[in-house]
């Protein structure tokens, strides 16, 4: 199961239109384990949001889903707003940020980035 971008998704995602305004959803399903340790990264990545001016959101743990087959709940949700999807790919490369995704990487067992662009 898919947890970080790749090279290639990072490339199409900036060719979309880098200067446009997203909210990244990111829906988690944790390893054993994993809530503490994303917890961990969330404390890790929060200044290295705040430097391109990021914000979380909303986080939260899932309950029960209401409509949902077997398997498609999600552990927790993640909104987080960049004022570009350049701040997000300056983010993720910067060296700083990067020694701690370890943390994010080693919590998961499935992940969805999606991007979504705000409306009126």
């Amino acid at each position: 199961m898919a947890v970080n971008p790749s090279g290639a998704d990072m490339k199409a995602f900036l060719a979309a239109d880098p200067d446009q305004p997203i909210v990244m959803l990111n829906l988690l399903r944790f390893a054993e384990g994993g809530a503490e340790r994303y917890e961990a990264y969330l404390a890790h990545f929060r200044p290295f949001a705040e430097k391109v001016g990021a914000s979380v959101v909303y986080f939260g743990h899932g309950a029960d889903p209401v409509v949902a087959e077997h398997g498609q709940d999600w552990d927790a949700v993640l909104l987080v707003a960049y004022p570009s999807r350049r701040a997000f790919s300056d983010m993720v490369r910067d060296p700083g940020y990067q020694e701690g995704t370890h943390l994010r990487t080693e919590a998961l067992v499935e992940a969805v980035l999606q991007p979504t662009v705000p409306r009126g």
